[in-house]
C-alpha cells in the first residue's frame, strides 16, 4: 500500500510538470498571434519611451511567470490552469500597451523601421520568456523530484511502521497461541488424572470384589468336600441303621409282650388308649392347619393388594418407583449449580413450580437430580433444564419460555412415537384423542418395559396366535394393541386402568369386541369372547418372556428369603440355603428326625410349594441332605 502511494505521487508530480511546459508553449504561442503587424518608425523619443515601457512589462511578465511557476508545481492542476489564463491575460494587456505605443510613434517612423523595432522586440522579449520559462519550469522539475523523493522516504518510513506493527502482532498471536495451548494442554492432564484416579478405584473395587468371591468360592468348595464326606459317613452308618433297626425290632416285640403283662392291658385296650391318643393329635394338626391356611388367605389378600396399589401407581408414573422417578442431569461446571438455584433460590422454586418435578441438588460433581413421577413431566422439566443450561441466562422469565418449548416438542415427539407405533402395527382410523393417549405412553414403563413397545410387541404376538387360529385379525390385533391405554391417564381418573381404557375406548368409538378385550385383559371382567382370550394371552407372553421385565432387588431378596422359610417350616429341618440366587436349595435336616425315606418326601414337599406358591424363571433344585454322627468318648 505505501509502494502505491507513493507511484501515485510520482505520476501527479510528473503530469503537473508537463502541464506547466505546454502552459509556457500556450502562452508563447498566444503572444505571436496577437501582435499587431503595424510598419516600424525610426527610433526617436518615443520609440525609448515605448522600449522603455515594452521592458518593464517584459519585467513584469517575467516576475508573474516566475510566481506562476513556483505556485503551479506546488499547486493541483485546477489552481494550475487558473494561474496559466492569468499570465494570458497579463500577456494580451503588454501587447495592447506595445500597440499604443506603436501608434504614437506611427506619424514619425517609416514602415521599415517600425517592422524591424517589432521584429527585435518581439525576438528579444520571445527569447527572455522563453529563458525565464526555462528557468523557471527546471526550478519546478527539481523542486517536484524532491518531494517525490519527500514522498518515497515517507512512504518507506510509513511501510517500515506497518511491518514493525505486523511483527509485533505476529509476536502477540504466537504469545496468546501458546498460552491457549499451555492451558489446554493443563486441562487434558488434569481430566486425564482425574480419569487415571476413577479408574484405579474401580480397579481396587474389582479386585476387592473378586477377592471376596473366591474366598467364598473356597469356602462353598470346602462346604462341599464336608457334605460329601458326611455322605459317605451317613452311607455307612444307613447299614448300622439298619442293624440296630432288626435288633429294635425283636427288642420291641419283647417290651410289648413285657409292656402287656406289667400294665395288665390288652391288646385292644392298649389301641383305644392310642387312637385316643392320635385322634388329640390330629386335632392340634388340623388347627395348625386351619391357622397356617389363614395365614396363606391373609398373605394372598395382601399380594391382591399390593397389585391393585402398583396398578394405582402404574397410573401415575411406573410400577417401579424407586427405579424410574428420577432423571440424571450433568452440568457443563460446579458453577452451573449456583445459577440454577439463583439469588435466594429465586430460579429453583421458579423451575419447579413452572414444570412440575423437584429438582435435587446435593453433593454429586457436575450432576443435578430431577424427581417426578409424572414421566412426561419429568421429560419436560429435564428439556427446559437442558435448554437453560445451554444458554446460560437462568431467571424466572427465561425459564417459562424454555418450559413453553419443551412442552411442545414432547407433545411432538409423542404424536410422533404414536403414530410410528400405529403404522408399525398396521392400525388405521384411530381417533386423534387415543393417539394423543398413546403417545404418553411413550414414556412410561411397567417393572422396566416401556408401554408403547409393550402394546406393540402383543399386538404383533395376538395377531399371529389369531392367524394360527383361523380367527380375523383386526379386531384382536386392535384390542391387543389398546388394552393398556387406561394407563396413559393421570390419578385424577378414579378406577382401574382396564376399565377405564374400556371407557375410553367406548367414547370415541371403538368396536364393542376391542372394548370388551381391553375391559377384561385382568379379569376385572370375565373374559367372553375370543378377542378378550387371545388378548390376555398376548399380554402374558410379553410382560412374561425372560428378559421382558426386570425384577427389583427387593422383590429378589424377598423371594429368596420365602424359599428359605418354605424349606425351613418342615419338621426335622436343621438349615437351610438359598444357592445360585435361588436356583437350587440345600435343606439339613436333623438324622435323628428325618429317615432316608422321609428326606425324598420332604423334597418333593418343599418343591411343589414354591411351585404352588412362588413365581421365578427357570427351575428350582431342592436337595436334602441327611448326616449321622457317632460320637464316643474314650476314657
Amino acid at each position: 500500500m505505501p509502494l502505491l502511494l507513493g507511484i501515485v505521487l510520482i505520476l501527479a508530480v510528473v503530469i503537473l510538470i508537463v502541464a506547466v511546459v505546454l502552459t509556457g508553449h500556450r502562452i508563447l504561442r498566444s503572444i505571436d498571434r496577437r501582435a499587431d503587424p503595424q510598419p516600424a518608425v525610426a527610433p526617436s523619443a518615443a520609440t525609448s519611451a515605448a522600449t522603455g515601457t515594452d521592458a518593464a512589462a517584459r519585467e513584469e511578465i517575467l516576475s508573474e511567470g516566475r510566481a506562476t511557476g513556483l505556485e503551479e508545481g506546488h499547486a493541483a492542476g485546477y489552481e494550475q490552469g487558473r494561474r496559466a489564463g492569468r499570465n494570458e491575460a497579463k500577456a494580451a494587456a503588454l501587447v495592447e500597451a506595445r500597440r499604443t505605443a506603436r501608434r504614437q510613434v506611427t506619424d514619425e517612423f517609416d514602415t521599415h523601421t517600425r517592422d524591424r523595432i517589432r521584429a527585435e522586440l518581439e525576438d528579444e522579449v520571445r527569447d527572455q520568456v522563453r529563458d525565464e520559462l526555462e528557468q523557471e519550469l527546471t526550478a519546478i522539475r527539481n523542486a517536484a523530484l524532491r518531494e517525490a523523493q519527500q514522498t518515497r522516504a515517507a512512504a518507506q518510513r510509513i511501510r517500515n511502521e506497518i511491518n514493525a506493527e505486523t511483527d509485533s502482532a505476529r509476536r502477540q498471536a504466537e504469545l496468546d497461541i501458546s498460552e491457549m495451548l499451555l492451558s489446554s494442554r493443563k486441562d487434558t492432564e488434569r481430566e486425564a488424572e482425574r480419569i487415571l484416579e476413577r479408574s484405579r478405584n474401580v480397579l481396587v473395587d474389582a479386585e476387592r470384589r473378586e477377592s471376596r468371591l473366591a474366598e467364598r468360592e473356597e469356602r462353598l468348595d470346602t462346604e462341599a468336600r464336608r457334605v460329601e464326606s458326611r455322605e459317605l459317613e451317613l452311607a455307612a452308618g444307613d447299614e448300622r441303621l439298619r442293624a440296630q433297626e432288626s435288633e429294635l425290632a425283636d427288642r420291641e416285640s419283647g417290651l410289648s409282650s413285657e409292656l402287656e403283662r406289667i400294665a395288665g392291658l390288652t391288646a385292644e385296650a392298649a389301641k383305644s388308649e392310642l387312637i385316643a391318643q392320635q385322634e388329640a393329635q390330629i386335632r392340634r394338626e388340623s388347627a395348625i392347619l386351619a391357622r397356617d391356611i389363614e395365614t396363606e388367605a391373609r398373605k394372598g389378600a395382601d399380594d391382591r393388594a399390593k397389585i391393585i396399589v402398583a396398578d394405582a401407581i402404574a397410573r401415575v408414573a411406573s410400577e417401579q418407583t424407586a427405579e424410574s422417578v428420577v432423571a440424571v442431569m450433568h452440568l457443563p461446571s460446579e458453577d452451573m449449580k449456583g445459577r440454577i438455584i439463583g439469588r435466594e433460590g429465586r430460579n429453583i422454586r421458579s423451575f419447579e413450580t413452572t414444570t412440575g418435578v423437584n429438582l435435587i441438588i446435593d453433593d454429586t460433581p457436575e450432576a443435578v437430580l430431577l424427581s417426578c413421577f409424572d414421566p412426561v413431566r419429568r421429560e419436560i422439566g429435564r428439556l427446559t433444564l437442558s435448554k437453560l443450561v445451554m444458554d446460560g441466562r437462568i431467571h424466572p422469565h427465561r425459564i417459562e419460555e424454555a418450559y413453553e418449548r419443551s412442552k411442545i416438542e414432547v407433545d411432538a415427539l409423542c404424536q410422533r412415537a404414536a403414530e410410528d407405533a400405529l403404522l408399525e402395527v398396521g392400525i388405521d382410523h384411530v381417533h386423534p384423542e387415543i393417539v394423543s393417549l398413546l403417545g404418553r405412553l411413550r414414556y412410561r414403563t411397567s417393572y422396566g418395559q416401556n408401554v408403547l413397545l409393550h402394546l406393540v410387541e402383543t399386538a404383533h404376538i395376538a395377531a399371529a396366535m389369531a392367524a394360527e387360529l383361523g380367527v380375523p385379525t383386526e379386531l384382536v390385533k386392535r384390542g391387543a394393541f389398546l388394552h393398556d391405554i387406561g394407563k396413559a391417564l393421570t390419578h385424577e381418573v378414579e378406577g382401574s386402568h382396564a376399565i377405564i381404557g374400556a371407557e375410553l375406548a367406548r367414547k370415541y368409538g371403538e368396536a364393542p369386541e376391542v372394548v370388551h378385550a381391553i375391559e377384561a385383559h385382568h379379569n376385572e371382567v370375565q373374559p367372553e369372547t375370543i378377542e378378550a382370550v387371545l388378548t390376555q394371552a398376548s399380554d402374558s407372553c410379553s410382560g412374561g418372556r425372560p428378559g421382558a421385565r426386570r425384577e427389583s432387588v427387593e422383590a429378589y431378596v424377598k423371594r429368596l428369603e420365602r424359599i428359605e422359610q418354605i424349606a425351613a417350616q418342615k419338621p426335622g429341618v436343621e438349615k437351610v440355603f438359598a444357592m445360585q440366587a435361588g436356583r437350587e436349595v440345600r435343606v439339613m435336616v436333623k438324622p435323628e428326625i428325618v429317615d432316608d425315606v422321609a428326606s425324598h418326601t420332604l423334597a418333593r414337599e418343599v418343591a411343589a410349594q414354591i411351585e404352588d406358591e412362588l413365581t421365578y424363571p427357570g427351575q428350582i433344585r431342592v436337595t436334602v441332605v441327611r448326616e449321622s454322627r457317632a460320637t464316643e468318648v474314650a476314657h
